[in-house]
């Protein structure tokens, strides 16, 4: 037999309240007060489990049994293509959800794989207690349809975005928003040219040969931690599309 890459710990139900004032603070839960969830969650139908770092959450094409809210950590759902290129789609932090836009679907398999990118500690809610919550509080169902309609955007903007633009105009889009960010021309990497090639969606070969053109261009210099925009205004115009490359 293989390696299992999912080497999960199980918390004791009870310690469910430790966490009852994060779940009120949660989108999904804002609309119970603490002694509210503290009921509905009393009568189970949900489980803790703890996730090591680099764990995975669910493989691709498993199937979705349980709406999970995270309580500790971070999670990163990709795309692992047959050649072992990875797509980064959207990082998860505590108080986010996933799994509600699969958990009601006929095809409720995972389509992608989702990894602990920390040690996290995750909630998993059963589909009858969703169900039951949807049926018996108006705010609650509005909340979770809101989810449910924010996850299919988030999608699509995704694949939108990595099906129109050029890897330089990945580059810029990304450098615009960490310049607003840290208000600063000189960009400090937060991660590596591996995760920021995956959260583009290219080869890490790829990304470090269009940096490169982007030098050699002179709108930008880089080392290993830093990406220094040379012309703001350059890479603004280049935005709006009044350059063309």
């Amino acid at each position: 037999m293989g390696t299992d890459l999912r080497v999960p710990v199980v918390i004791m139900k009870g310690n469910i309240m430790d966490f009852i004032k994060l779940l009120a603070n949660t989108d999904l839960f804002k609309c119970f007060s603490e002694d509210e969830l503290t009921d509905i969650f009393n009568n189970g139908n949900y489980y803790i489990k703890k996730y090591n770092k680099d764990s995975v959450i669910y493989f691709q094409n498993e199937i979705c049994k349980s709406m999970d809210i995270i309580l500790k950590g971070n999670i990163v759902i990709q795309k692992i293509d047959l050649e072992g290129n990875v797509l980064t789609i959207n990082d998860f932090a505590g108080g986010d959800s996933i799994g509600e836009n699969l958990l009601f679907s006929k095809n409720n398999k995972y389509p992608m794989t989702i990894t602990a990118k920390s040690n996290a500690v995750i909630l998993h809610i059963k589909k009858e207690l969703i169900l039951k919550l949807c049926q018996t509080n108006y705010s609650f169902l509005k909340i979770f349809l809101e989810s449910l309609s924010n996850k299919a955007l988030m999608l699509t903007d995704k694949i939108a975005s990595l099906s129109m633009k050029t890897i330089r105009q990945s580059i810029i889009d990304f450098l615009l928003y960490e310049h607003h960010v840290q208000e600063s021309s000189k960009i400090k990497l937060n991660m590596t040219k591996k995760e920021l090639a995956e959260k583009i969606g290219v080869q890490r070969t790829s990304l470090s040969r269009e940096l490169n053109k982007m030098r050699n261009d002179g709108l930008i210099d880089f080392d290993s931690k830093f990406i220094n925009i040379k012309s703001i205004n350059k890479l603004n115009e280049l935005h709006k599309g009044n350059w063309h490359f």
